[in-house]
C-alpha cells in the first residue's frame, strides 16, 4: 500500500514499508523554472517534521525544503547532483530528494491528501 501525501509547502511524500520518499511537487518546480542545484540531507540525518532538510535553487528562486515528516534519512537522490533537471522534467518520479524511515507514522494524517492539495494550489493561483 502507497500513500501519496502532500504539505503545504508543496512538497510531497509516498509510504512504502514504513519509508516515505519526499520531493517537491510539479507545481512547485513550474513555479522555480529551471532548477540548476539541489542540496539534499545526508543519509543518517534525523529530521523533525517541518525541520528543512534541503534547498532546490533555480534560475530565478531558492527554495528551502521542509521534512513532511519525523525520522531517519536512509537514502538520498545523487542523481540530483549532476542532474538537478531531474526536479522539471520528473519532480514526483526521478526527481525525488531524500527517503525517510518514518519515527511517528500518524503524522501522515496531518497531510493533505491529492484532492486537498489540488484545491490549495488553485486557491493559491487565485490571489
Amino acid at each position: 500500500f502507497i500513500a501519496k501525501k502532500y504539505t503545504d509547502d508543496h512538497e510531497w511524500i509516498s509510504i512504502e514499508d514504513g519509508v516515505g520518499t519526499i520531493g517537491i511537487t510539479d507545481y512547485a518546480q513550474k513555479a522555480l523554472g529551471d532548477v540548476v542545484f539541489v542540496e539534499t540531507p545526508a543519509v543518517g540525518d534525523v529530521v523533525e517534521k517541518k525541520d528543512q532538510m534541503g534547498a532546490v535553487e533555480s534560475v530565478k528562486a531558492a527554495s528551502d525544503i521542509y521534512s513532511p515528516i519525523t525520522g531517519e534519512v536512509v537514502n538520498v537522490n545523487e542523481a540530483l547532483a549532476d542532474e538537478p533537471s531531474l526536479i522539471n522534467t520528473s519532480p514526483e518520479e526521478d526527481g525525488w530528494l531524500a527517503k525517510i524511515k518514518l519515527s511517528n507514522p500518524e503524522e501522515i494524517e496531518g497531510l493533505m491528501d491529492e484532492k486537498a492539495y489540488a484545491e490549495l494550489c488553485a486557491s493559491e493561483e487565485e490571489h
